[in-house]
């Protein structure tokens, strides 16, 4: 039965093969969240990797013209530069189209609010 780095590592490969762009922000973006702490897991659920701490953090999900960076409770996190997208009772995300979306967006900084609340 494949791990869940195995799992991980087969949806970079797929996803390498079909759009080598969008490859190189997915792990980008995912090599951030895993630097965040060594304590954060990673696994593939709901067609995209999720991260935990204690407990469920944040996703990142590829989609055909764009990245989304998943927050599980995104509604209860600050957001100063009002990227935070959608609606919803908890969940809010931010879309990214190339790696200078990541500086442009304020990556890092929704990320370490996202852990610390989940940690």
């Amino acid at each position: 039965m494949p791990t869940a780095a195995d799992r991980v590592a087969q949806l970079l490969d797929d996803l390498r093969a079909h759009d080598a762009d969008r490859y190189t922000l997915v792990q980008t973006l995912r090599d951030t969240v895993l630097g965040l702490d060594a304590s954060v897991t990673e696994e593939v659920k709901y067609g995209g990797i999720l991260f935990s701490a204690d407990r469920p953090f944040c996703g990142i999900f590829s989609y055909t013209k764009h990245v989304s960076l998943e927050f599980s409770e995104g509604a209860a996190l600050p957001d100063p530069h009002g990227v935070l997208e959608g609606a919803g009772k908890r969940r809010r995300h931010i879309k990214l189209a190339t790696v200078q979306d990541m500086a442009a967006k304020h990556v890092a900084e929704y990320l370490k609010h996202a852990f610390q609340a989940a940690a």
